[in-house]
């Protein structure tokens, strides 16, 4: 008994609505990941991403354009189906006035499909991979990313830590906000360390982690004589951020500045990397 669902056994697309239907799938750009301007401004997405055009031309007017997302490999977030209505005559920027279909705003950011993209065109008719898009789950609520997965297993890049802390994640709020810790942050583009700690006189875990989204450095003096040399971009783009060790509200201070200063011995931050002192 075959018990898949395939995308158009929820849309109920008839041939001639499929006939001018495309889907654009958006994936990490090289510089940032759909995914996580999504969780920040699902507009962003809805407009600016699906409806953006280069050299190519993606869609015609009449067509209608679903857009989607790529959580993991194969796993893709549908998050609008506009009609196209208009063009604006751009070949660099976002050239189409698309309408929103509302019949199906009840499944716009909770439907997750399987596909394996083989193509690397972002955009494809939907009558051409009908049976291919496979229905994997329907949340019960609007996706607002990934779960708290367990403080071994926190690996952040800049733009996720701010949509964690825009958007004020409950979960992850609730983990973080009272913990102390030892942290790691990783220059992915020079490939050097800062270790830092928080230890509850220079703030919780979440409030220093809230600092360096707010300006890059945290105050930290290596770290913000790098973003005044190359500005805060260079940090959103090229930073990531991890925990080395935590520890509940209740540990000493001393002992958390113990741990912190044997990690810069092990990790020779001192002579390699950000740190100062």
């Amino acid at each position: 008994m075959n018990l898949t669902i395939l995308l158009n056994d929820l849309l109920r697309l008839d041939d001639d609505t499929l006939s001018k239907t495309k889907i654009r799938f958006n994936q990490w750009n090289g510089e940032k990941d759909p995914m996580d301007e999504y969780q920040k401004d699902p507009e962003r997405i809805n407009t600016d991403w699906l409806l953006w055009r280069t050299k190519q031309r993606y869609f015609k007017v009449g067509q209608n354009a679903i857009c989607f997302l790529r959580i993991a490999s194969d796993s893709w977030l549908m998050t609008t189906i506009k009609q196209i209505i208009g063009e604006l005559g751009i070949t660099s920027g976002i050239n189409y006035v698309g309408k929103e279909l509302d019949q199906y705003k009840s499944y716009y950011g909770r439907v997750i499909i399987k596909y394996k993209k083989s193509h690397q065109t972002q955009c494809v008719n939907m009558k051409n991979i009908l049976d291919k898009l496979e229905v994997q789950q329907i949340l019960p609520s609007v996706y607002d990313g990934e779960d708290f997965p367990g403080y071994d297993k926190i690996r952040l890049s800049f733009s996720q830590l701010e949509t964690i802390i825009v958007k004020n994640k409950r979960d992850w709020v609730a983990a973080l906000e009272n913990q102390k810790a030892v942290y790691l942050i990783t220059d992915l583009y020079e490939g050097k360390h800062y270790v830092g700690s928080a230890y509850g006189d220079n703030g919780m875990l979440l409030q220093r982690w809230r600092r360096y989204t707010e300006n890059g450095h945290g105050g930290n003096i290596e770290l913000r004589d790098l973003v005044t040399k190359l500005g805060f971009d260079y940090v959103k783009k090229h930073f990531q951020y991890a925990i080395l060790e935590n520890y509940n509200s209740r540990t000493d201070k001393d002992f958390i500045l113990q741990r912190e200063a044997w990690w810069k011995e092990t990790l020779a931050t001192r002579k390699f990397g950000y740190n100062s002192n």
